[in-house]
Order: structure tokens, then sequence, then C-alpha cells
């Protein structure tokens, strides 16, 4: 529920500090950086105003003097990790750049894995986020098409590497908690398909099973996604 008479706000939009009083004693930088630790050690879950406070020394009260909402704090973190996306000049292939560009998100959210939670429109304007997407419209300069394509295609891609990598994260976290190895779990599974196909209740299953029954190749699938993406915008 909204409060009554709050007004939105961009934390980008608000001075970092006033000319008047004392220097603060953390900057934005800081507080980012003590959520991040936070959130790489032990989840996004783990991130509160009361836990930045005592990672930096500080009294819970005295955070909201620089960051007034939780959300906000969401946002100094995303647009901190957004940092490390390496820029380049564009190579003159747009399909080559974008595909590095997909490549090293996907190594990044594994460095976070908590950014997938909180990849959203939302947080998309902070200052490093910005650097991010005039990075990937300058490699698409060759690309003949709107910038508000150009923007759809940036937005599509983003979301196959989260929605893949998500998939990546909970399954090697399912694979963790087992009582057995994934190796035992795969075999037991398959098994139980071919008892199920064998049936022949299911043809066009069979046929794909007889096709290619496995294993699957993850990685070229990821990479095959990218490049289906890339297809639906290339000049026809």
């Amino acid at each position: 529920m909204a409060l009554r008479g709050a007004v939105p706000e961009v934390i980008w939009a608000r001075p970092e500090r006033t000319g008047r009083g004392p220097k603060p004693a953390y900057t934005r930088a800081d507080i980012a950086a003590a959520a991040v630790r936070i959130a790489d050690a032990q989840g996004l879950d783990a991130v509160s105003m009361r836990h930045v406070a005592a990672e930096l020394g500080c009294g819970t009260m005295s955070l909201y003097n620089y960051v007034p909402r939780k959300e906000d704090l969401y946002e100094l973190m995303v647009d901190a990790v957004s940092a490390e996306h390496e820029l380049w000049e564009p190579s003159g292939d747009w399909r080559a750049d974008m595909l590095r560009v997909a490549n090293q998100t996907r190594a990044l959210m594994h460095r976070h894995t908590w950014m997938p939670r909180l990849m959203s429109p939302v947080y998309g304007f902070s200052p490093n986020a910005l650097r991010y997407l005039e990075h990937c419209l300058a490699c698409l300069d060759p690309l003949e098409a709107s910038y508000g394509t150009k923007m759809e295609l940036v937005a599509m891609l983003n979301g196959v590497v989260t929605t893949y990598v998500r998939n990546e994260l909970e399954t090697a976290e399912r694979t963790r908690s087992l009582p057995w190895s994934e190796e035992q779990e795969n075999a037991v599974r398959i098994a139980y398909l071919g008892s199920r196909i064998a049936t022949g209740a299911y043809p066009h299953m069979a046929a794909a099973y007889t096709e290619d029954a496995g294993p699957i190749d993850l990685e070229a699938v990821f990479q095959r996604a990218l490049e289906r993406v890339l297809d639906g915008f290339a000049p026809r």
C-alpha cells in the first residue's frame, strides 16, 4: 500500500550530499559495496538496512539519511554491479558484439547470483546501467533499425540471459541439496522416461527420443537461443 503523501523519487536525482554540514561518513559507493558483499556471501534475502548498517559500522537509522528506502538500496547494488560490464570499441559486426555482451552478462550473473532477481526496467536508468545501454546501442549502429527496435533487441537478449541463468542457478542449488549424485538422479529419471515412451502413448516423444536421446549440450542450447533472438532482428 502506498503511503499517503508519498512522492516518487529517483535516488540518482537526489544529491548525494548537500553543501551544508560535515562531510558524510559514507558514500553511495561504500553502501552499495557493503550490500553487494552481503548478497554475494549470503544471498539477496540477507540484505537489509540493519545488516548493511552493521557491515558499515553505523546505526540503522543513520543509513536512512543516505538511502531512504530498501528499493533504493537495491538500485545502488544493481548500479554497482553494472560497472563490471566491459565496454569496448564496437567491431562493426553487431551480431558478434551483442553475443559478446550477452555472454558477458551471463558471467556477471554467475558472479553475483542474486542479480537475476533484480533484473527490472525500474533499475535500468542508473549511471552505470545507462553507460551499458549506450554501449549496446553503439554496438547496434550497423543494424538498420529504429532505436525502439534496438531497445527491444537489448531487452529480449537480456531476458533470455536472465531466464537461462536463473534456471542454471536453481538447478545447481537443487543438485547441491540432493542426498545422491546428479548422475544417479539423471539415470533414474531417464529410465522412467524411457519406460513411459515404451508404452506407445507418446509417439511424438518417442520419435524425438529416437532422433536424439541426449545428453543435451546446454551450452550449445544457450548459444542457439541467443542466435535465434538476433535472427529475429536481422534485416530481411
